[in-house]
């Protein structure tokens, strides 16, 4: 591990951006004469990995990392903790979208269709809403109905949009019936004009899940995660030097962590068998 006076985060570059997100912090905690350090991943499971060999003392984890994490856990006889999470990953949700003339009402109508999803990774663009899907209507993925995979960087855990938006094309194009995003996203490409006004609706939309926190592990320092906590449930938008950082991060506010909203995607991957074989790999 780190000295106890410092503190090093693991992420996952999935963006350019989180460079500059990162290098801000980096700043911000220096005001606060905090020592903080980060160290980048090209994906999630090799960060998880790495978190378990002590390599940094908190990871910034996708929910899908999140529950890896507890599994390790589970297996070694360790404890993991979410300390901290954006205000943004609390309750989100999911949407199933059909063209505005799809003659589909209900997720039981889907036998025989194909059914466009982001990377088989991805959260909020695949495992949960298929897990809905399965719930909802009694039709079993790739038996009752097809799942159409856009495999976009996979190990990024959906930590981006262009599987997403690979699966609004396919609907939009005609080569599948539904597609499956996240409503924040279904809301943005709205916005830029990915979906264009009046070309699809809502057919279903998930119950509610969280996303990403901060994940400590049992021998992580104790005061020196207390206090990059407090630093950080102290960040404040109105701050102008901190405020940026929020913008590019996607949050207004830090809030305490919670691993509640997790429930869902712990049935789909229990359900999918999602993490079986790297859980395999870790064991060996």
């Amino acid at each position: 591990m780190t000295e106890t006076n410092s503190l090093t985060l693991g992420a996952v570059a999935y963006d350019p951006k989180v460079v500059t997100i990162w290098d801000g912090f980096q700043r911000f905690f220096e005001r606060h004469d905090f020592a903080f350090d980060y160290v980048l991943f090209t994906n999630y499971e090799r960060q998880v990995e790495a978190h378990f060999d002590g390599l940094f003392d908190v990871a910034w984890n996708s929910p899908l990392a999140w529950i890896e994490t507890e599994r390790v856990c589970a297996r070694r006889g360790r404890e993991a903790e979410a300390i901290a999470m954006r205000d943004t990953d609390r309750d989100l949700t999911s949407v199933v979208l059909v063209r505005a003339d799809s003659e589909l009402e209900a997720p039981a109508d889907l036998a025989g269709k194909s059914v466009a999803v982001g990377a088989g990774d991805s959260p909020q663009a695949t495992l949960i809403p298929l897990l809905h899907l399965a719930e909802a209507g009694g039709l079993e993925p790739g038996r009752d109905f097809e799942v159409q995979r856009h495999d976009l960087l996979v190990g990024k855990h959906g930590d981006h949009v262009g599987g997403e938006r690979d699966a609004v094309q396919a609907l939009l194009a005609g080569r599948a019936e539904v597609a499956c995003i996240l409503d924040a996203n279904h809301l943005a490409f709205s916005r830029d004009g990915a979906l264009p006004t009046g070309s699809t609706r809502v057919l279903a939309t998930t119950p509610p899940f969280d996303h990403c926190n901060f994940t400590v592990l049992d021998d992580a320092p104790r005061e020196t995660v207390a206090r990059f906590r407090e630093l950080l449930l102290s960040m404040s938008y109105d701050d102008a030097e901190v405020r940026p950082l929020l913008d590019l991060e996607g949050l207004k506010e830090w809030k305490p962590g919670r691993v509640s909203g997790y429930e869902l995607l712990t049935r789909a991957v229990d359900r999918f068998g999602t993490l079986d074989p790297w859980l395999a790999k870790m064991a060996g």
